[in-house]
């Protein structure tokens, strides 16, 4: 089974966007579709990006564990809240940490807001900065405006039925990119 990393952007108290991160990783498991693993930048509590990792003299442990998760994992869902038209700094250090991690892995995104437009405005400056680092944007895109209402503080989906109507073909294109380097891979 693929092995899928889902990246909790926010480290705010009181976070929605982690209760969509915990639906994702259920989600998964319920519908076997991949192993899931939720990589919390709350608890990672990075500091703030001042080298790529390759050219770390002394990398911290969390920040090499991080590395190597999303090195084994074979897709990734980076789930954002949208931060004032952006992408919080949580998630903008970590994604410049790494370089030769992210090359070709596919990554989903999902966006976050508690308002009416689902953190879509946030979308085109993470894809340009996944896309400047090589990273496999999925075309599929997964927001979830007023994630408040939609989900509970365990991710447990209010309207079961509508949000998997919603996630269902952002999951399963997330899923055919990666059978898709899968298969490039072998050639």
């Amino acid at each position: 089974m693929p092995t899928i990393s889902i990246i909790s952007s926010s480290v705010r108290i009181d976070r929605v966007s982690h209760r969509v991160a915990l639906f994702f990783k259920n989600y998964m498991i319920e519908h076997q579709l991949a192993t899931p693993q939720v990589l919390d930048l709350k608890e990672y509590n990075f500091p703030v990006f001042d080298e790529r990792l390759s050219y770390q003299t002394n990398p911290t442990a969390s920040a090499l564990d991080f590395a190597e998760k999303i090195k084994k994992s074979d897709g990734v869902i980076i789930v954002t809240p949208e931060y004032n038209g952006g992408y919080p700094a949580s998630l903008k250090n970590v994604v410049d940490l790494l370089y030769i991690e992210w090359r070709r892995k596919p990554i989903a995104i999902s966006t976050v807001s508690n308002g009416s437009f689902g953190g879509t405005q946030v979308i085109t400056s993470l894809q340009f900065s996944l896309f400047k680092i090589r990273a496999w944007v999925v075309p599929a895109m997964c927001p979830m405006p007023k994630a408040q209402e939609l989900f509970d503080e365990n991710g447990v989906p209010v309207d079961k039925a509508s949000i998997e109507k919603r996630v269902t073909p952002f999951i399963q294109e997330l899923l055919w990119c990666m059978e898709a380097k899968k298969l490039m891979d072998q050639k």
